[in-house]
């Protein structure tokens, strides 16, 4: 990304069409989450509207519909809400992304339903979020849903929330209400782990637009920033280039023809670090030893690639590596192990029970595993752990020991997210059972919910 002459070209999951949209100097990444009926679907049209993200004919659409609803203003959660109707009946349960941008940045919003039944949305939305916004209805403060989705949030570590107290309107644009609304939320982000200063409370009113793009005027008391304003203008952290290099490799490229008759290099994207010619790298779970010759890209060769991009990299020895394994910094290693105390947050309806026969696909590698301990869960109606629990159902989450058939290199989710995550599979269909966080530790976290 250099400047906002260029494009960003995505897939658009809603309309199936790819939509291009300017390339600033940084994008942001934001999940959405709250409760049913917190004006949610209306929030996120609102910032599609005003920043003009909407297509014209889409917008159309939404004031035909509205106005044989008998409405005289068009009803902006229309623009959202045909996905989430969708997802709610069980069809789909992916999450709606959303492409949107301004002057100053560019946005990917994920945009995840309020239902208790669909926690697992949440994880999959926030699992890449730099930022999350939850909504609150003015008239009922924050809810249990609301605090189950800040304790999601802080255990999948995203480091900053937005509390949107959306409905303003309806308490008369009182004062007090936001402020008590505010405190309480604050409170317990901190008992969360979250600093005062990455948590933000804006009063909103999304129906009418109060304070969501342009600030308020019936809101005098308030002089923060507008949503889109802190959206805008939050810092925004990087994909980390300090830590250690990893790549897990997807495709082993030897061409074998007369032009490289030569050439084997290793294809994938760079989890987290930075590659560089000369870098001295071993390759796991072998821990062969050996150092890049050179790092390719479809552009051409590059003196290094940082986390994201999609490289080649060539050694100087000739080793034996193959899909599955991963390419890391010699100096600072993942732990290689057969043994992972991890959390999982179970997204399928058959429940996990101990001695559970699964499959763990991390990275590029899947293997095989058994769930050799269920340690704690956390209940999130009580908002509370539970020791030895009997099961995992749908939606919960819980600390688990698993063993695995071949060792994995694993890093602390702390440390890295890509590397420090997989999936659980059912091995009779393959279908996705859960999503793994290495050492993410549960008992602090019931403990700050409960304080």
């Amino acid at each position: 990304m250099t400047d906002d002459t260029e494009t960003l070209t995505r897939f658009a999951p809603d309309s199936g069409t790819e939509v291009s949209l300017p390339v600033h100097t940084d994008l942001l990444r934001l999940a959405t989450a709250g409760s049913v009926d917190d004006g949610k679907s209306t929030l996120v049209g609102r910032l599609l509207h005003d920043t003009k993200s909407v297509l014209a004919d889409q917008l159309d659409a939404v004031h035909r519909a509205s106005a044989d609803r008998g409405l005289s203003t068009p009803d902006l959660s229309l623009l959202v809400d045909g996905l989430r109707a969708e997802r709610e009946q069980g069809i789909t349960i992916d999450v709606a992304y959303r492409y949107f941008a301004t002057a100053k940045r560019t946005f990917v919003l994920a945009d995840t339903p309020g239902h208790v039944q669909y926690t697992r949305n949440t994880v999959t939305g926030a699992s890449t979020a730099q930022l999350a916004v939850l909504l609150v209805d003015a008239r009922k403060g924050v809810l249990e849903q609301t605090r189950r989705h800040a304790a999601v949030l802080a255990l999948l570590g995203v480091p900053r929330l937005v509390l949107a107290v959306n409905k303003i309107d309806m308490v008369d644009f009182d004062e007090s209400v936001h402020a008590g609304i505010a405190a309480e939320f604050t409170e317990h982000a901190r008992a969360l782990g979250y600093a005062d200063e990455h948590v933000v409370t804006v009063p909103v009113s999304a129906l009418h637009g109060d304070n969501v793009v342009e600030r308020s005027e019936r809101t005098p008391w308030y002089t923060g920033p507008s949503l889109l304003e802190h959206l805008e203008t939050v810092p925004v952290a990087p994909d980390p280039h300090d830590v250690p290099f990893r790549m897990p490799v997807q495709y082993v490229i030897r061409p074998r023809t007369t032009e490289y008759p030569d050439y084997r290099g290793y294809a994938g994207q760079v989890a987290a670090g930075v590659v560089a010619e000369g870098d001295e790298v071993i390759v796991l779970p072998a821990g062969v030893r050996s150092r890049v010759a050179k790092v390719d890209t479809p552009d051409g060769q590059v003196p290094s690639a940082a986390a994201g991009r999609s490289v080649t990299v060539l050694l100087e020895d000739e080793v034996d590596v193959a899909r599955g394994d991963v390419i890391v910094a010699a100096e600072n290693q993942p732990r290689v192990t057969d043994e992972i105390d991890a959390t999982l947050c179970w997204l399928a309806e058959k429940p996990l029970k101990p001695r559970a026969r699964l499959l763990v696909k991390h990275g590029t590698r899947t293997v095989q595993a058994m769930a050799t301990e269920l340690a704690t869960r956390f209940d999130e109606q009580e908002l509370s752990g539970v020791d030895s629990p009997e099961q995992l159902e749908l939606n919960e989450i819980g600390r688990v020991r698993l063993r695995t058939s071949e060792s994995l290199p694993v890093d602390e989710y702390a440390d890295s997210r890509r590397t420090g995550s997989f999936i659980v599979l059912d091995p009779s269909d393959g279908s996705t059972l859960a999503a793994g966080l290495v050492g993410v530790p549960l008992a602090p976290l019931a403990a700050a919910v409960n304080h």
